[in-house]
């Protein structure tokens, strides 16, 4: 197979799957070519606990989407996310020397807003602009051009384990490709399913996965919170094992197959097999009851949404309401349970705005995997990383260049 550089992957390595998706720039636009999945092991709450066994996953994934788009891939975008995530707001101020805005100037305001003390054991993933004020003039998204002698940047600070990103590239890195940049998994999935109104407007998008549910507030086309909650898909499931006494596969197979997060949507009358411990003979039970099993966890998830929404203040950003994504997003009942707890408006995304294989990746599913192919073809100068090395000579290039700033400054 021969190599592609148009080619552009996405890599998402989730607790419960692993999801290689090739997209290729065409004159119409960005076209899914191939696709290839895989049954995640090896980590744990979308944290790397098992590198052997996450290699693994990845390589029988990427050799998926290899055979599908016909071609050998070399690099990819990985996603990142997990309870170690944590996101906060910061703001720069520099002075304009020559009193026209340059690119050179919005470098050096973002990097002066990035300039906060974090511990030494973790890493900015993201630095992501909000706003930039001119002077006084305040709102504005492109200052490169206008006139001004003081410039401001209000920004949103992604950090993460420099030892979970590092296992991560490592094991990219294990499956032979290199990582072209680590990526914010709902930011992401937000650039797969959100339309430019909901950015204005304001929206949460909600990544239910399978070990976490990852939150990003996007307002005025901007990223204004990120949060990650310890709570996913298999804890419904291994709810059901436990309340069924059923194999966890078994259990997960009768959540997708039966399940439902509203128990008043299901039809009392209505019954479903489950497969029982240990050899035994499957049991008939009500459908209702396998929801009433379902019902409260999901019910704290987007309790615990609804907990970190209140604490951030943003109820009045999101006019636009909420957008779930994600494999448990396909679970029935999930925007009606959603839209009773939050209070707002609450639709099911899927990917837009990519041509190819779009009614495969039509899935809330393949979110992450699509987004990670949008983000890195909007890209211009990708970077690359070898093992854990890069983060490790980035950190120390950037910690040299601050002391050399406050010397000489």
């Amino acid at each position: 197979m021969a190599k592609r550089d148009e080619l552009i992957v996405g890599l998402d390595i989730g607790t419960t799957k692993i999801c290689a998706v090739v997209g290729e720039r065409t004159e119409e636009g960005l076209a899914i070519v191939g696709i290839g999945t895989h049954p995640s092991r090896g980590l744990k709450k979308g944290v790397v606990v098992d590198i052997d066994a996450t290699v693994a996953s990845i390589k029988k994934a990427v050799a998926e989407a290899e055979v599908m788009a016909g071609c050998e891939i070399a690099s990819a975008y990985a996603g990142i996310a997990g309870s170690h995530i944590k996101g906060f707001n910061s703001h720069g101020v520099i002075a304009i020397k020559d009193r026209e805005i340059k690119p050179a100037d919005v470098k050096r305001v973002l990097e002066a807003a990035r300039t906060v003390s974090i511990p030494p054991d973790r890493e900015v993933i993201h630095v992501l602009a909000q706003e930039y004020i001119v002077d006084d003039q305040d709102g504005v998204r492109e200052p490169v051009g206008m006139s001004g002698v003081r410039l401001e940047a209000k920004v949103h600070i992604v950090t993460g384990a420099v030892a979970s990103a590092q296992n991560l590239i490592a094991c990219a890195n294990r499956s032979g490709l290199d990582v072209r940049d680590i990526v914010l998994q709902p930011l992401a999935s937000g650039a797969a399913v959100l339309t430019p109104d909901e950015r204005d407007l304001g929206v949460m998008l909600i990544d239910l996965g399978g070990g976490t549910t990852d939150l990003a507030i996007f307002c005025e086309g901007s990223v204004r919170h990120t949060a990650s909650l310890p709570l996913g898909g298999n804890h419904v499931t291994r709810d059901i094992a436990v309340g069924l006494r059923a194999p966890f596969g078994a259990a997960e197979e009768v959540k997708i197959k039966y399940g439902c997060a509203l128990a008043s949507m299901v039809d009392p009358e209505e019954t479903v097999e489950v497969p029982s411990v240990g050899g035994r003979r499957p049991r008939m039970l009500s459908r209702q009851v396998l929801c009433q099993i379902i019902e409260p966890r999901v019910e704290e998830i987007f309790t615990m949404v609804a907990r970190e929404v209140g604490r951030t203040g943003a109820e009045e950003m999101l006019t636009a309401g909420a957008v779930l994504t994600g494999g448990s997003a396909m679970l029935e009942g999930m925007p009606e349970l959603a839209e009773q707890i939050l209070d707002m408006p609450v639709r099911v995304g899927t990917p837009i705005g990519v041509g190819g294989l779009s009614d495969v990746v039509r899935s809330p599913m393949y979110a992450t995997g699509v987004g990670l192919v949008v983000y890195g073809s909007q890209q211009q100068a990708p970077r690359r990383f070898r093992s854990g090395e890069g983060l490790v000579v980035r950190r120390v290039w950037r910690r040299m260049r601050e002391m050399v700033t406050e010397f000489f400054f």
